[in-house]
């Protein structure tokens, strides 16, 4: 027994000992050994192989119907707008078959809306070895199950032990550093001290989910007194913008993303308890904005607190994601608007996710924050490119809805996205009646044409 004991903890001394000094400590100088790289690569061989495998063996089947099934769409839409699908029915005055168009687009949006595709995962082109996404897994061949079982034992057997001793010391890492520089009397020693720790603690998190992240134009990435508004596609989204930077809230942030899952959360939230031991800490370490959970409710405390930070141009820049609520890594939806009437200069960040590896997004209403950090964990790696945007400010006679709109269509654009007009809150909330008299509206005016009265179109609302 005393033996037996004696091997496990030398295997444990030699198991932290090699993840400190091959993965903290670089974490403190940031520099990397190179060992993601090189784990990335032979995945990218490694899936390659796979993918031809798969399309030989679907030949060999010849089942054309699975190789043609890159995509979880049900319904082939035309990409005519309205207006034009309606002005090219129409012969003359309005006739009852016109409404047969409607009911058709009525239909398709039953079978298969564009808002409720949007909060599921993203639907990959070939398989990469996850059983998750291949739920209808059918035997292909000898050599790509061996691989498979492989790369199950590599996942569970080494990769998540590795992955949650990481968790553990940087969270750990956190909390002892934040209270420690907490002490120091305020100078830029301090602050020099919280940036290292708050960077470390990122960088070591980021290497707990065997993070790979591009960074492009660092040049235009947020300054001190600013905004940075960015497109959200996971919890884990905070510690990818931490990794390279410090944020006002971010660390907060990350401990409710990781235990008590920071889906629509926006900004920072006064807690008790074990929170607000942890929140504490982070607050003398680093000046936050914090509200309670009554002044939360109030907008105009939130902006006025808000607008007093981004006024000083010493204080970090504050980190929001105006979507309200995670999205698939597809699409951007609508920009609430409170996050562009504070003023100040707001800097984009897109946010793009390579599912390939591994699937970073979210769905809250399906997986608890555990399992879905489990996924997380036992995927295969995250790998990410995050575009940093010049700064925008809000324009003459520009009102914070437009501002809003145009923030994320140079988003959209920038990290290949889907620009949606809906409102994220559709997740869980029912359409308000004031959108749907809105869209019956637009629709009656399509139907009688241009040149109609006001008055027949306020009867057939």
């Amino acid at each position: 027994m005393e033996v037996l004991l004696s091997v496990l903890l030398n295997v444990l001394g030699f198991w932290f000992a090699a993840a400190f000094l091959l993965i903290v400590l670089p974490s403190v100088f940031g520099v990397s050994l190179g060992i993601s790289q090189l784990y990335i690569r032979v995945l990218v061989k490694t899936l390659e192989w796979a993918t031809l495998r798969i399309e030989k063996g679907i030949r060999r089947q010849q089942t054309e119907a699975v190789k043609n099934h890159v995509s979880n769409v049900i319904i082939q839409r035309d990409q005519t707008t309205m207006e034009k699908a309606i002005a090219g029915l129409r012969h003359g005055d309005f006739e009852l078959s016109d409404v047969f168009y409607f009911c058709k687009k009525g239909l398709e949006a039953i079978v298969e809306d564009e808002v409720t595709q949007r909060f599921t995962s993203e639907e990959l082109v070939s398989w990469n070895l996850l059983t998750r996404t291949n739920i209808n897994f059918h035997y292909i061949s000898l050599r790509l199950t061996v691989v498979w079982v492989i790369g199950v034992f590599v996942r569970y057997c080494f990769l998540l032990p590795l992955r949650i001793t990481l968790m553990t010391i940087g969270i750990i890492s956190m909390i002892v550093g934040t209270t420690l520089v907490g002490q120091l009397p305020n100078g830029e020693m301090k602050g020099w001290l919280s940036d290292l720790v708050h960077l470390t603690c990122s960088r070591i998190l980021v290497r707990s989910v065997s993070g790979t992240i591009y960074y492009h134009n660092k040049e235009n990435k947020p300054k001190k007194g600013g905004i940075c508004v960015a497109n959200h596609t996971s919890p884990i989204d905070v510690i990818i913008l931490t990794n390279d930077g410090c944020y006002a809230m971010e660390f907060l942030l990350i401990l409710i993303c990781l235990f008590w899952g920071g889906d629509d959360l926006q900004v920072g939230q006064s807690h008790g308890g074990l929170m607000g031991v942890i929140q504490r800490a982070t607050v003398k370490a680093c000046p936050h904005v914090w509200f309670e959970r009554s002044e939360m409710k109030d907008r105009q405390i939130v902006t006025k607190r808000l607008q007093e930070h981004v006024a000083d141009k010493s204080k970090l820049p504050i980190l929001i994601f105006p979507e309200g609520t995670c999205i698939n890594n597809t699409s951007v939806m609508m920009f609430k608007k409170g996050s562009f009437e504070i003023g100040g200069t707001i800097y984009p960040v897109a946010i793009k996710y390579d599912p390939q590896f591994g699937d970073a997004f979210w769905n809250s209403s399906k997986h608890g924050i555990v399992s879905y950090l489990l996924r997380i964990m036992t995927s295969w790696a995250i790998v990410c490119h995050v575009w940093y945007m010049p700064p925008m400010t809000r324009e003459e006679g520009e009102n914070a809805v437009q501002f809003a709109d145009r923030v994320k269509s140079a988003i959209a654009r920038q990290g290949g996205l889907t620009e949606l007009p809906w409102d994220g809150g559709l997740k869980r909330a029912k359409v308000k009646d004031t959108f749907k008299e809105e869209e019956q509206k637009n629709y009656s005016k399509m139907i009688i044409g241009n040149g109609a009265s006001s008055s027949s179109s306020t009867d057939l609302d």
